[in-house]
């Protein structure tokens, strides 16, 4: 059997990465660095109707953005290339040969047109065991008209020739022990009339040619795996074939059924890893990443949709999970997703990550906010102080902006009512003391600001409020003698001037 680990993530280049790929992909990235394996990327790009160009490229920015890399795949390469399908297209069709040869699989003419007939004639018409033999294909018709018909270049499919009433079983490493009726499935076509292997045919090939020791997958793929277990044996691979856990699903918040990107758009939230626009009709799906999230977060929360490691424990680093991660603590049933639990692994992150490395993506928030940030480490300092009221990364904007920026607009509606001119005259008393001591700390500063507010009978409250909404527009923000140090005492003061001739226009 087998010795060194090795899993793939086999995704179509079709579109958008759903979060449910993601954690396909995080699970057997757990699994193999936790047994010291390889995690292989392959891309199943073997129908050439559905490839959507771009996509291949976004599965690869996504998986970076996770900071899952491939040991081996189509961009690093690897000795069990090439790592695209329609690149490996000729080693399939011997394959399915084959399967003719040992009677396990047939040659099949029908044309589109008969089949769209058929399905007209018969209800839920299955082409299998109980209507194969009124087709067009290799067991119905004499062995030269076969040859005749392939001779003279007329489109054709190999189908898999299912038995008729066996029992075909496997050990599942979440379910146990999955059992089907061979009679409950069709007879899947393997190779198709372009010479492409269908995912049937294509997955099984190379799982064997790349020594793929455990499959890890959806569990929407369960009624595929009687065909699967068939190729299999039919191919004299049994021995090798890999482990198999099929992945409960990722249901929708609020009702039945998978998680759909029309779900994220009724319900307004991302179920894609990153911003992905459709090149055809230009649609934008919003993303994970862009809507703010970490990937720590994104990651987290994603290993806790359907697993635990049997504690209290909810926030787990990359490294940890490698660490912790067992198939056996994985649900069987499927797991509801929960926006406003994403974003508490968010905001629990954001507090968690040093400041140091939030930095870089604070900035960029910035800049396309329009605030350039010349200081990082003032706002290394700034980030220190405002996380915690952060839920996404797009907060850092209202939260940090007042620090390299002075507020275009006021809160006025807060200080105009009990607004006096002994008020007034107090802050012009303050700004001349905060120009005339401009090494002070913080501590002391609010020590001789709630002073001098006792001196002239103000409760502390009276001033405090205006004074914040001066520095900031609004009724947020950190400590407001903090802001006030990391602001300087100069730019504090124009701050206090400008409010003032603000207050006094209205």
């Amino acid at each position: 059997m087998h010795d060194n680990v090795r899993v793939r993530f086999a995704p179509s280049p079709t579109g958008g990465l759903h979060l449910g790929g993601v954690r396909t992909v995080l699970f057997n990235y757990l699994f193999a660095r936790q047994h010291q394996g390889k995690f292989i990327l392959r891309i199943e790009d073997t129908d050439q109707t559905r490839y959507v160009a771009g996509a291949e490229e976004y599965i690869l920015d996504c998986l970076k953005w996770c900071g899952f890399q491939p040991d081996e795949g189509p961009v690093n390469g690897g000795p069990y290339g090439p790592y695209r399908q329609s690149e490996r297209k000729a080693l399939y069709r011997q394959y399915a040969e084959q399967l003719v040869e040992s009677g396990n699989a047939y040659y099949a003419f029908d044309t589109p047109a008969d089949l769209e007939q058929k399905r007209k004639e018969i209800a839920n018409f299955q082409y299998g065991y109980f209507y194969r033999d009124q087709m067009r294909n290799s067991l119905t018709l004499s062995k030269e008209e076969v040859k005749k018909l392939i001779d003279s270049g007329v489109p054709h499919v190999i189908r898999i020739k299912m038995p008729e009433d066996e029992t075909v079983s496997f050990i599942d490493m979440i379910r146990g022990e999955v059992s089907f009726q061979t009679s409950q499935s069709d007879d899947k076509v393997l190779l198709k009339a372009d010479g492409m292997p269908t995912y049937h045919l294509a997955v099984v090939v190379d799982d064997y040619l790349m020594k793929i020791t455990h499959a890890f997958r959806g569990e929407e793929w369960l009624p595929s795996a009687p065909v699967h277990l068939l190729l299999w044996k039919y191919l004299g691979w049994e021995d090798e074939m890999p482990r198999w856990a099929h992945l409960p699903l990722i249901l929708k918040p609020d009702g039945n059924g998978k998680l759909s990107k029309r779900d994220g758009a009724r319900l307004g939230f991302p179920v894609y890893a990153m911003n992905w626009t459709d090149p055809n009709t230009g649609e934008l799906t919003p993303g994970f990443r862009e809507m703010g999230f970490l990937p720590e977060s994104f990651i987290n929360m994603l290993a806790m949709l359907g697993w635990n490691d049997g504690t209290d424990q909810e926030l787990f680093g990359l490294e940890e999970l490698i660490q912790k991660f067992s198939l056996d603590r994985v649900n069987k049933s499927g797991a509801k997703f929960d926006y406003e639990k994403a974003k508490w692994f968010n905001t629990e992150w954001i507090k968690k990550i040093d400041s140091n490395v939030l930095k870089g993506l604070v900035a960029e928030q910035l800049n396309n906010a329009g605030i350039e940030v010349a200081d990082t480490a003032k706002l290394e300092t700034v980030i220190e102080l405002v996380k915690d009221r952060c839920h996404l990364l797009p907060d850092f904007v209202a939260q940090t902006s007042y620090f390299f920026k002075a507020p275009e607009t006021y809160d006025l509606a807060a200080v105009k009512p009990k607004w006096t001119e002994a008020k007034e005259q107090f802050f012009k008393a303050f700004s001349d003391y905060l120009l005339a001591n401009p090494s002070l700390t913080s501590h002391d500063l609010e020590e001789n600001f709630k002073a001098m507010a006792q001196e002239r009978g103000f409760k502390i409250g009276d001033v405090m409020l205006p004074y914040r909404i001066m520095l900031v527009g609004g009724k947020f923000g950190p400590a407001v003698f903090d802001i006030t140090k990391l602001i300087g005492e100069e730019e504090a003061v124009a701050r206090i001037n400008k409010a003032l001739e603000e207050i006094a226009r209205v």
